[in-house]
């Protein structure tokens, strides 16, 4: 299982990645591999500020459908409209091209609330 030690990770399956004052966020590889193929991502609303653990974006499989958090508070800035057309991305490629939105968090301090690599590890094996 990949788990890239360049970004903060929730318990819910989702990642966090800093990037300037903004956080590029998405499903891990656990999660897309837990959900199979995705068909669908609805995506939520730019400007629409959110509170950590809200559920702010639906990734719909050929299973079953998951609610994606915010792993932190703040203003969706932006997000991933290649999903429209290609869900799947999120299957390919969980990390890069697959990801779901862009917040501007309310504090990036509040990343340090969240997993490391390693703590999101223990998760995994917790669960396993």
């Amino acid at each position: 299982m990949d788990i890239p030690k360049d970004r903060f990770y929730t318990k819910t399956h989702e990642w966090a990645l800093p990037e300037g004052d903004t956080v590029l966020v998405g499903i891990t590889d656990y999660a897309q591999d837990a959900l199979g193929d995705v068909v669908y991502v609805e995506l939520p609303e730019v400007g629409r500020t959110v509170e950590k653990g809200e559920a702010v974006a639906v990734v719909e499989s050929v299973k079953t459908a998951s609610d994606i958090y915010a792993p932190v508070a703040g203003e969706i800035v932006e997000v991933n409209l290649a999903l429209e057309k290609t869900p799947e991305l999120v299957n390919q490629d969980p990390y890069g091209e697959g990801w779901i939105f862009r917040l501007k968090p309310r504090d990036m301090g509040d990343l340090d609330e969240l997993l490391d690599a390693g703590g999101y590890q223990e998760v995994l094996e917790s669960e396993a």
